[in-house]
């Protein structure tokens, strides 16, 4: 089956669980096979996370679909994303947002995000990398923060750089697998959904693992 005809036929499937139609367009522009390794090129668009190498991965298109989803975006919006990796899950949030942010912790995978992310003409994003504290607090407040790692709870760090009714959409769990919550912040008492089960790396960082 070529790249076309998988696109095609993955998009129809996402279609069945995902209702943001923003969301669904955004997954139909960006060509993921920019964003993987070449000999998992052919597997661009299975349904499926793919490694980028570094220990890291590339998310199942149903779950980057979810948590994007999630958000809620508008258009207007500012977004910190919390792992880069290969970088397309910032290009799914540019096409939706305002403004990216996001950060990362291996500099490899920072630098080739960066050339993909230029390369395909993204100018709302930038990438940088991360340091021990989670974010990217000098570009706080954010309307949604996305984290695609794994955490042990919900970090207080990350709270604090979202705006009050913004949304925060985290893997938490153990470093082997997690439950994927919206936490929307409010004055009084965030309210927390359980979007169903998943699996992603940890997260690393103060307020979530240890390396």
């Amino acid at each position: 089956m070529g790249l076309e005809a998988a696109r095609a036929r993955l998009l129809d499937s996402l279609s069945q669980e995902i209702s943001d139609k923003r969301v669904l367009s955004a997954m139909a522009h960006v060509p993921r096979e920019l964003f993987v390794p070449p000999e998992c090129y052919r597997a661009a668009y299975e349904d499926m996370p793919l490694s980028i190498g570094f220990g890291q991965t590339i998310s199942q298109p149903f779950i980057v679909a979810l948590m994007t989803q999630a958000l809620e975006l508008k258009g207007d919006e500012k977004v910190l994303e919390v792992g880069t990796g290969s970088g397309y899950q910032a290009a799914i949030l540019a096409e939706l947002a305002r403004w990216v942010v996001s950060v990362e912790r291996i500099p490899e995978l920072a630098k080739s995000a960066k050339e993909v992310l230029k390369k395909l003409g993204y100018t709302n994003i930038e990438i940088h990398e991360a340091d021990r504290v989670l974010g990217w607090p000098s570009g706080a407040p954010y309307d949604g923060i996305i984290v695609t790692a794994g955490a042990p709870r919900v970090p207080q760090a990350l709270l604090e750089q979202l705006k009050l009714g913004g949304r925060l959409v985290i893997p938490v769990g153990s470093r082997w697998e997690q439950n994927l919550l919206k936490v929307t912040r409010r004055e009084k008492q965030n309210v927390v959904e359980n979007l169903g089960g998943c699996r992603f790396v940890p997260l690393i960082g103060e307020g979530a693992w240890e390396e």
